[in-house]
């Protein structure tokens, strides 16, 4: 945890931006895996983390507004607890460590909720996305099965969102020891890559890695070499000459704060010729659209800014041609580039899309594309000072989707769809980096993990 003095500013600055009323924070509570006491490991609600920092389960925040006064609900813990889980702080201990005003225990947030109802009071609470929480909330608030989904406060997401989308200091510093983390799985993963490996055994080591340095995976591992597939969570593949390995795999520090990191890298210590092309088209896309990030530019045109770089490098392959600005804006690029450049990052890897994607990512003077791809850009806004982003350009060749296109003849004046044969195996590529918006253009945030083909090459061959 931060000092106690961090979470009672959060809270004030949340009730100063609401007015009136009372918030209702939910902290998560065990999940199971397969029976009740066989649980997943433990992760705390992002939102309950950033104004309580506690990690444990089974707490509730209600921040009275109007008092600026902060109640903490939970249990003592029982004797059965200290024999299984060792000895633990007691509810007390626990309101001292955040600053919170009182502590009850949680039997008595129904009476307390009930009184405030009385009162009329406005209640505000965020769009929950666990169903225990979900079933919990409308049992506790009176409400008709599925009438959360429609009651929660957009104003107060709006509030958090704003809050917590400028990184304070301290929690760079967080995100940088993920990010440390992260460039030991990174490199550990290029060395142990050999023809007749599976990728099962990298994984298992990557995650060892993120273990025993202290942290754990911020995201389940994507370490593959179906590359084109863009979140493939299996590892049952062997490994073989020629081919090439995604990894997307990042680290959360012991304060919760995510790191996610993208490297494609060779089996075989060497890039072929065409891997090399793409490559290189991906890393200039990449070093472009992290060229054009500063306060106030728009995040969707460093995608712009990215495709446009990715079709001009596909079209010196033979692969697009026609138009170079009159082909981004009809969206034939996304064949290759059908996801977003990237999203915010911090507690969370995709940072607060719980509380309303389009509410992170974009705002009413700029609304989410419906074109094939752009769609697919989490994030679009004018960036502010202080926002932590990923920066993920790729290229793929991904082909049920190319069948499909070729067949419906689809931009065929902007894309070569006889040049496919020999592409169409080929797979993926993308480069990730983390960044935060300074004052002036951007910062790439972390220890510097092998980027350039010859960086890459020379950690593959260590």
């Amino acid at each position: 945890m931060f000092e106690s003095s961090v979470y009672c500013q959060r809270r004030a600055h949340l009730v100063e931006s609401l007015g009136s009323g009372v918030v209702l924070l939910p902290g998560h509570s065990e999940s199971p895996m397969n029976y009740a006491e066989n649980t997943y490991p433990f992760r705390q609600d992002s939102t309950f983390l950033y104004y309580a920092g506690i990690d444990q389960p089974g707490l509730f925040l209600l921040l009275d507004v109007d008092q600026n006064r902060t109640t903490l609900f939970g249990h003592q813990p029982t004797m059965n607890d200290i024999i299984w889980t060792g000895s633990q702080p007691d509810l007390v201990e626990l309101g001292t460590r955040i600053g919170a005003d009182q502590v009850m225990e949680m039997t008595q947030l129904s009476s307390v909720i009930d009184q405030l109802r009385v009162q009329n009071r406005p209640l505000y609470y965020l769009p929950p996305y666990r169903s225990e929480i979900q079933v919990y909330l409308e049992e506790l608030l009176h409400l008709e099965r599925g009438q959360i989904h429609t009651g929660h406060s957009r104003k107060l997401a709006t509030a958090v969102i704003a809050q917590r989308s400028v990184k304070e200091p301290r929690e760079i510093v967080e995100i940088e020891k993920a990010l440390s983390i992260t460039q030991k799985m990174h490199r550990t993963a290029m060395k142990m890559a050999t023809s007749g490996m599976y990728e099962r055994d990298i994984a298992g080591v990557v995650e060892g890695v993120a273990i025993s340095s202290g942290g754990r995976l911020a995201y389940p591992c994507i370490l593959t070499r179906e590359g084109q597939v863009l979140h493939n969570h299996h590892y049952h593949r062997q490994l073989k000459s020629g081919d090439l390995i995604v990894l997307d795999s990042g680290a959360s520090s012991p304060l919760g704060y995510a790191s996610d990191i993208t490297r494609t890298y060779p089996v075989d210590e060497k890039f072929s010729t065409h891997q090399a092309e793409i490559y290189q088209a991906v890393l200039d896309s990449l070093v472009g659209a992290l060229s054009e990030i500063r306060p106030d530019c728009r995040f969707i045109d460093c995608h712009l800014t990215a495709a446009r770089i990715l079709t001009d490098r596909l079209q010196q392959m033979g692969l697009m041609k026609g138009n170079l600005d009159d082909s981004v804006a009809a969206g034939a690029h996304a064949l290759f580039f059908p996801h977003g450049l990237g999203h915010m990052m911090g507690l969370d890897v995709h940072d607060m899309e719980n509380l309303g994607e389009d509410l992170v990512g974009y705002d009413d003077q700029l609304q989410r594309s419906s074109q094939f791809g752009l769609k697919s850009l989490r994030f679009g806004r004018a960036l502010l000072e202080g926002f932590v982003l990923t920066v993920e350009p790729g290229c793929y060749f991904i082909e049920p989707l190319m069948e499909q296109w070729s067949q419906q003849n689809r931009h065929s004046e902007y894309i070569n769809y006889d040049q496919f044969y020999s592409w169409k195996n080929f797979g993926g590529i993308r480069i990730e980096e983390n960044i935060v918006v300074t004052s002036a253009r951007c910062r790439i945030l972390g220890p510097s993990i092998p980027k350039t083909i010859q960086e890459v090459e020379a950690a593959c061959g260590v």
